[in-house]
């Protein structure tokens, strides 16, 4: 369905319903904006991890046996 037509269709709609459709054409917009920025963070911070051991160092204590003091 082309833009222009689904535009037509939602003048058509009672507020209440072009509402929800609003809300939820908002909140996929943020989602997908917040995957794409932490994808970007991500690639950002790829060679720091991969290179820095320091920013690695408790992975070592990956699979260790967790005990929280009491």
């Amino acid at each position: 369905m082309e833009t222009a037509a689904i535009i037509h269709e939602l003048d058509n709609l009672p507020t209440y319903k072009r509402m929800i459709i609003a809300e939820q054409i908002i909140r996929s917009v943020r989602l997908a904006n917040q995957d794409r920025t932490l994808e970007m963070a991500a690639d950002r911070l790829y060679d720091d991890y991969k290179n820095d051991k320091e920013l690695t160092i408790f992975t070592q204590l990956d699979g260790e046996d967790f005990y929280e003091p009491r």
